[in-house]
């Protein structure tokens, strides 16, 4: 579990699924992801592959939890890029990614839980980089992406087939340990 000022971020359970096929699996929410909510079965054998491998310590993705009210409001993950459409040298790269329920939008618990993940993987974990990825018609991502500190690496771009015209190319981002370090851990205004 991590903690931050007002949230925490749980590992993945089964009880997270109502939640998840509620907040998460929604055509709005998922309108830079395809936009087609997957079928709650398919929903649910995705979440059972987040806690194995939040336990075999594969990649995590926690559960965000708003401490004043202990309500479930997103997720966050860092994770494997697996893209078979992302360029050789990202396949396989360290990612974070984010999703918070359109009701806890605008509050900055995006920004704060994934700054509590960054911090997780660049000290306990200690990677080197970790990168992100977007697409332009993602405004308010990459605006986040930049208030952490990442920089855009215009070479990693790729068209991914499984995505609409609309939101591609995947643009991808990196922030390095030493980046992260100057910032103090902390985000840009």
């Amino acid at each position: 579990m991590i903690e931050t000022a007002r949230l925490l971020l749980r590992p993945p359970c089964e009880n997270d699924l109502p939640f998840i096929l509620a907040e998460i699996e929604t055509a709005s929410m998922l309108r830079h992801l395809g936009g087609v909510p997957r079928p709650a079965d398919v929903v649910a054998e995705a979440l059972a592959e987040d806690i194995a491998a939040f336990a075999d310590k594969t990649y995590s993705r926690w559960t965000v939890w708003l401490k004043a009210d202990e309500r479930r409001i997103g997720r966050v993950g860092l994770f494997h890029v697996r893209a078979q459409a992302a360029p050789q040298g990202l396949r396989g790269q360290r990612e974070i990614g984010w999703m918070l329920a359109e009701s806890s939008q605008g509050h900055g618990f995006a920004t704060e839980s994934a700054g509590a993940v960054l911090g997780h993987g660049f000290g306990a974990l200690g990677l080197p980089a970790i990168y992100s990825q977007t697409s332009t018609s993602n405004a308010a991502s990459t605006r986040m992406m930049q208030r952490l500190g990442f920089a855009r690496c215009q070479g990693l771009d790729y068209v991914d087939a499984d995505y609409p015209a609309a939101d591609n190319p995947t643009t991808v981002y990196r922030l390095g340990r030493g980046e992260w370090a100057s910032l103090d851990g902390g985000v840009r205004d």
